[in-house]
Parts: C-alpha cells; sequence; structure tokens
C-alpha cells in the first residue's frame, strides 16, 4: 500500500509503487492496471521489474458505430458490464469506506492516511480470523 499526494500524476506514482514492492513481493508475475496506466509504463513494469501488465480495458458502450457497407456492426452490450479484477478493487475501497474515518479525507500527511488504511485493513483480516 502506498498512498501518494495528489500533485503526482499516477503513471509516476505507479512507478514509485513498483520499485517499491520489487524486493518486498517475490512471489508477484502479474498486475493488473487501468487503462490510464496503458503506454511507456506496461514496458517500463516489464524491463523492470519483469512483471506481465493487462491492462482492463472499458467496454465501448457507444450505440452508434460506423461499420462499411456490407460489414455486420459489433454486438454492444446493454446496462451495466462487469470488467474483468476491476471489482477487487472497487470491493477493497467499499471496505475502507465502511470507517467513518474515511468519509473526507482529514489528514494532512500521506504517512497518516497510509496508516489508517494499514489500520482499517488489520481490522478486517482479524474479524474474519475471528469468524
Amino acid at each position: 500500500m502506498k498512498v501518494h499526494p495528489a500533485d503526482i500524476q499516477d503513471r509516476d506514482g505507479a512507478r514509485l509503487l513498483v520499485k517499491a514492492a520489487m524486493g518486498q513481493c517475490p512471489r508477484v508475475s502479474l498486475v493488473f492496471a487501468d487503462g490510464g496506466y496503458q503506454g511507456k509504463l506496461v514496458r517500463w513494469i516489464q524491463d523492470t521489474a519483469g512483471w506481465r501488465t493487462e491492462i482492463v480495458r472499458k467496454i465501448n458502450g457507444r450505440r452508434v458505430v460506423w461499420v462499411p457497407p456490407g460489414v455486420e456492426p459489433p454486438v454492444v452490450p446493454i446496462g451495466f458490464q462487469v470488467l474483468p479484477r476491476r471489482w477487487v478493487v472497487e470491493r477493497t475501497f467499499a471496505w475502507i469506506g465502511r470507517y467513518r474515518r474515511f468519509s473526507k479525507d482529514y489528514e494532512q500527511l500521506c504517512a497518516s492516511v497510509e496508516s489508517l488504511i494499514y489500520l482499517a485493513m488489520t481490522r478486517l483480516m482479524l474479524a474474519r480470523l475471528a469468524a
């Protein structure tokens, strides 16, 4: 877990996170990332850490698409679509969001937020072990 200030671009923060995780997570071989992380970062992660990166892409939800004459238009799913592996991150944010302290961003230091997230996740794990 790494918390960065808002003035750090996500892709730059990802580089800092990968550098920190390389020594601590020797079993990692695959990283799932949002579409905002595609491009040079994927190659950098492969070259630096040796990890494969899979970009989870949104399904094109446009209802009108142009196709050449004689070509069958693609099937566009209707309604909400679950993106692969995206639910893991959203579920974790929901678990953290149950704690009132995270309803607003009160903290001044990233280290404080990071510590509180560790506390919240530790409490969740302890509750599961006790059940």
